[in-house]
């Protein structure tokens, strides 16, 4: 590349062409490149103070050099500027102000210059190179793209995408694939970020979005919007579960993804290593699609908790092992493609539970509502489980009661409602006894029984819980659906968003939240005076000035 700088006229030319061609950037880059070279090696020559430039004639090669001074009164810097005497000889009717051309002859480069000339260049043309790629690739994330290995560094896989480079780091890799030098593959675009060593192209074979791009691959009607995948799971190199639903309602979505004697869904799952498919059909209905995402197993109920986001599923004995799955990746995988947790039981398990809450519920009810055994039992054979419930409902849903009439339907509300501010003067003794202070009472939707909770987590003044980011008041902490790996590590490596809200068991929304800490923090504002406020004199000060007069 040194060559260029002392060459003739169409050696710089072809020498620009041939570079801007084969690094595939704009010739414009690399003549900037290469006057920068010249004008640096000239510096170097005639002195690094002076403002010198270069021009190179992109239709003609030829080469100029000249050096730019200002007319000035007085000459402060002699490098660059020049009076006016001395600018009238070098253009006449030089004016105190103007800048001059001042050319100057061509340079030999000695060897120094020349590799310094070079290094420019290749600078110049690596970092155009580079915002080349990230131009190309910038908006290309969620494409499959294929590519060739090109080395294998510490388990990360760098692939040659022809006019760039992508790393498949190693949790986005299929576990137990080998992958070497050479070998084609095929990987989905992750995410492309500018960074100072050039793009970071990261891919992925791993993601779930890269198996709905091979079926879109696959399955013409997934391509042209017929069948749509509205959800997807998978733990990469075992198994996957995909739901699907069709727009039309003449064509079957499992048996046009698994197409004629499995041809379709083959193609795909060996592209993944071997990694088995289950295709559901998706649906609305959040029970149904459950049971459906826990196939092979067979369901015998299900009872959806929605404000918990839960569902509890009830399976034959002999069908548990099968739901759950081999260290429960059936279970996980369903969890994850429903976007619920799930806790599977047995129906004897379930018998069990039911019965426990039944006989929990009779008593709350026999103790709180003072009434005997079979009263609170009819009260929770309907559906009621609260003491909230029984004090608030509409009468009649008590009276309708076989066996209840208005009088005892009053009666209970009564008695319901006397329960709960019984509950909830224990509870302000309890919190009063742990030193939380009245202010935090005053907070929106805080109730007793939360101040209860917030004086056993120490949070007893505004400033303790203004301190708290939402999160750290109200999340429910991590499902055990979400990864039962998670599960089994120790404390020290569990994460911080997994532990759960101070006020968790409220079942408070986002919403409610956020307005109780920032009421918790408004004190924060009050103390700061507005500038009106300031020039306003105080009644004191008022007083004071009457009182001296």
């Amino acid at each position: 590349m040194a060559t260029p700088i002392s060459a003739n006229k169409a050696e710089l030319l072809a020498i620009a062409n041939a570079v801007a061609t084969e690094k595939m950037i704009d010739k414009a880059i690399v003549v900037e490149a290469l006057e920068e070279a010249i004008q640096r090696a000239a510096r170097a020559r005639y002195g690094a103070e002076n403002d010198i430039r270069a021009k190179l004639d992109t239709q003609t090669g030829d080469l100029r050099l000249w050096r730019v001074v200002e007319v000035v009164e007085e000459v402060e810097d002699h490098f660059k500027q020049v009076d006016l005497k001395a600018g009238g000889k070098l253009e006449k009717g030089a004016k105190v102000g103007d800048f001059i051309v001042d050319p100057l002859p061509p340079v030999d480069l000695g060897r120094i210059d020349a590799q310094s000339a070079k290094q420019v260049i290749f600078q110049k043309v690596r970092d155009a190179e580079r915002e080349r790629q990230y131009e190309e690739f910038k908006d290309r994330g969620g494409e499959i793209i294929t590519g060739v290995v090109k080395s294998v560094e510490f388990g990360h896989v760098v692939v040659d995408l022809g006019r760039g480079e992508g790393v498949i780091r190693r949790d986005q890799q299929i576990p137990r694939e080998i992958l070497r030098n050479n070998d084609r593959v095929r990987a989905i675009i992750l995410k492309v970020q500018r960074e100072n060593r050039g793009p970071q192209i990261l891919l992925s074979r791993a993601h779930p979005d890269f198996m709905q791009k091979l079926f879109a691959q696959e399955v013409p009607e997934i391509y042209d919007g017929i069948i749509e995948i509205k959800a997807a799971a998978r733990d990469p190199g075992s198994r996957a579960k995909i739901g699907v639903i069709s727009h039309d309602s003449s064509i079957d979505p499992v048996g046009a993804c698994v197409g004629m004697k499995g041809s379709r869904v083959q193609a795909v799952v060996q592209e993944m290593q071997g990694e088995k498919i289950d295709i559901i059909p998706w649906s609305e209905d959040t029970a149904t699609f459950v049971v459906n995402a826990l196939q092979p197993a067979t369901v015998s109920r299900v009872v959806l908790d929605e404000e918990e986001s839960r569902i509890e599923v009830v399976v034959p004995d002999d069908q548990l092992s099968l739901a759950i799955g081999r260290r429960g990746q059936n279970v996980r995988l369903a969890s994850q493609l429903t976007g619920h947790g799930i806790d599977i039981m047995t129906e004897a398990e379930s018998s069990e539970k039911r019965q426990k809450e039944f006989v929990e519920r009779s008593e709350l009810f026999q103790q709180e509502l003072d009434v005997d055994e079979t009263l609170a039992q009819l009260l929770v054979a309907e559906g009621f489980s609260e003491l909230e419930e029984v004090a608030y409902v509409a009468p009649e849903e008590i009276a309708v009661i076989e066996g209840f009439d208005e009088e005892l339907a009053a009666e209970l509300q009564s008695r319901a409602l006397e329960g709960l501010e019984a509950r909830e003067e224990a509870s302000r003794k309890e919190r009063q006894e742990m030193g939380v202070e009245d202010a935090l009472a005053e907070l929106p939707h805080m109730t007793e029984a939360m101040l209860v909770a917030l004086g056993k987590a120490e949070i007893k003044e505004l400033d303790d819980l203004a301190d708290l980011a939402t999160d750290e008041l109200i999340q429910k902490g991590r499902s055990p659906g979400e990864g039962r790996r998670n599960d089994r590590r120790k404390d020290r490596h569990k994460r911080v968003e997994d532990k759960p809200g101070v006020l968790a068991a409220f079942n408070l929304s986002e919403e409610q939240g956020n307005e109780m800490i920032m009421a918790a923090r408004a004190h924060w504002f009050e103390d700061e005076e507005t500038p009106e406020a300031a020039a306003e004199p105080k009644e004191e000060d008022a007083v004071a000035a009457e009182n001296s007069q």
